[in-house]
């Protein structure tokens, strides 16, 4: 299954991961492993949910530590269902913006226990 990296990942609001909230699923994952181009469409809860950009970095930060160094990612909201779709999509695509994040302490654990394994 192209989706088992990411199907722990827990959503940073809900005692659920993000497939159980059907935030991420299957048919919107595209893998070529070819061209080592990864790209995942995930889908808010909500479409003026506050932690889309988290998720998607959770997402991506995921992939980053899972993959070979040799793969574009691409992460992006599934299109119609955010009303800040755009401007998530750019942050998250803005390598700078996205390593600038991952030095925040607090954003990163934020992240990793989004990324933790056991809920507890």
């Amino acid at each position: 299954k192209k989706s088992h990296i990411i199907r722990n990942i827990n959503d940073p609001e809900h005692p659920l991961t993000l497939e159980q909230l059907n935030v991420v699923e299957e048919k919107n994952i595209d893998v070529d492993d070819d061209k080592s181009y990864l790209k995942i469409m995930f889908t808010p809860t909500i479409p003026h949910c506050s932690m889309a950009t988290l998720i998607g970095l959770s997402i991506r930060v995921l992939l980053l530590r899972s993959l070979p160094t040799r793969y574009k990612v691409d992460v992006l909201i599934s299109p119609g269902t955010h009303v800040s779709e755009l401007a998530v999509n750019k942050q998250l695509a803005d390598k700078e913006r996205v390593a600038a994040a991952l030095e925040n302490v607090h954003l990163l654990n934020v992240i990793n226990q989004c990324l933790a394994i056991d809920k507890n």
